[in-house]
């Protein structure tokens, strides 16, 4: 499915079902129950000292999150990396992520889905740092207060 636009993606977003939003809720407990999101990278020398860099195996979490984030979708086409405001938000480990609108968080999520493309184990760490869980039941008191 295509990403939403800097145009559209309020009002898509602002309008999704808890129906729509399930697939994506339905994660937190998996993500609650992995220990570790990424095995370490591997790194071998071939003959001639030539380094052979391997990136690291993300937990199946992972790629789930992935293949959710694009289909239902909440991926923005946005400028990402110039996006300051994104990155204090998402490098302040005391942000509250309840004072933030769900297409605020829509857009980090989407920070670091398009940013792990460029720089292998952004996601990971923002899984493994507990940022990612703290977006989506963020997310969840917004669309199923009741859970």
């Amino acid at each position: 499915m295509k990403p939403l636009t800097e145009e559209n993606y309020k009002s898509k977003i602002k309008t999704m079902t808890a129906e729509e939003w399930k697939p994506l809720l339905e994660l937190i407990p998996l993500i609650e129950e992995t220990d570790t999101f990424t095995e370490a990278e591997a790194v071998s020398y071939t003959e001639g000292n030539i380094i052979q860099y391997r990136p690291p195996n993300e937990a199946p979490v992972i790629s789930t999150f992935l293949e959710v984030v694009y289909q239902i979708p909440i991926i923005i086409d946005f400028h990402w990396s110039a996006w300051d405001e994104g990155r204090k938000l998402a490098g302040d480990p005391s942000t509250d992520y309840d004072s933030i609108d769900i297409p605020t968080k829509c857009k980090l999520i989407t920070a670091f889905v398009r940013n792990n493309r460029f720089c292998d184990g952004v996601l990971a760490s923002a899984f493994e740092d507990g940022t990612i869980l703290r977006i989506l039941k963020s997310i969840r008191k917004e669309v199923s207060p009741e859970v």
